[in-house]
């Protein structure tokens, strides 16, 4: 019988996992990584979002470990200070934009610091806005594709998201990372800038085993974090897959999955 190694440290996708489905942070959730940190256990966040826009959730959690944006394309100090960027080349956003037209859905470009859309009243833009909290910049996402870190094709057709997360996929091979951060968001990033990859840049900035982490979402992009760290919980609203890739299930991000997942699972079993 193998004896599971103390978690040291969780990382938490943000949202559909870490807030609800309306961006609250709920007290439960604020209560829960507060009794990580009593239990010595480091907490760290890791999204779609550009940094800043996670920025609203460091002080509330207390955050100080290092923040990683874009899937890991772009990773920050607590103070926003970059500590490593990972960007497409100017050949991969081209065709990746490309291949997103051609399937008939929006694409948005993301810089480090700019996030860039063809109109600022297309789907999704308002509501992505509310989310982080910062705007766009409206114009010509071709202009300047010199430092993309991800570009988002955005489409409320599923059939069509499943096809296009496909077709990226089989277009970019092993040269990027191509993968649904929601059910009408597939993100394109630098091939090593996933949530596998910021387990493995965890591990080398802070020291901890990742065999000792734990990592929990709700996402098919949350899987390959899953696929690295010692354990792994997926939220209760996740598909068959993703829960299939998790040690554990826990409930809903709208029944308080995030804290009942941590006590359960972390807390109270590590705790033992």
């Amino acid at each position: 019988m193998t004896t599971e190694l103390p978690i040291r440290l969780v990382l938490a996708d943000v949202d559909g996992t870490l807030v609800t489905k309306e961006k609250i942070l709920t007290p439960r959730a604020i209560d829960a990584v507060r009794r990580l940190r009593e239990r010595g256990i480091l907490f760290a966040i890791t999204s779609g979002r550009p940094p800043r826009g996670m920025a609203m959730l460091l002080a509330p959690l207390a955050i100080d470990e290092p923040v990683a944006g874009f899937n890991g394309g772009v990773m920050v100090d607590a103070h926003g200070k970059v500590i490593e960027t990972r960007t497409l080349t100017e050949a991969q956003a081209r065709k990746v934009i490309g291949i997103i037209r051609d399937h008939g859905a929006d694409p948005w470009v993301y810089t480090g610091t700019d996030w860039i859309v063809t109109r600022a009243d297309a789907s999704h833009v308002a509501r992505e806005q509310w989310t982080v909290k910062f705007p766009p910049r409206e114009g010509d996402i071709e202009a300047d594709l010199s430092g993309v870190v991800k570009i988002t094709g955005v489409s409320d057709d599923a059939d069509l998201m499943h096809r296009l997360e496909h077709d990226l996929q089989a277009a970019m091979g092993d040269d990027a990372s191509a993968a649904c951060s929601q059910p009408y968001y597939v993100d394109v990033t630098n091939k090593d800038a996933n949530k596998g990859g910021v387990v493995l840049a965890l591990e080398r900035l802070l020291g901890v085993p990742a065999a000792q982490m734990l990592t929990i979402g709700d996402q098919p992009n949350d899987m390959l974090m899953f696929a690295r760290s010692g354990r792994s919980i997926a939220m209760g609203q996740a598909n068959d897959a993703v829960k299939s890739a998790a040690t554990y299930v826990t409930t809903s991000s709208e029944d308080e999955g995030f804290a009942s997942g941590i006590e359960r699972f972390v807390l109270e079993k590590d705790g033992r």
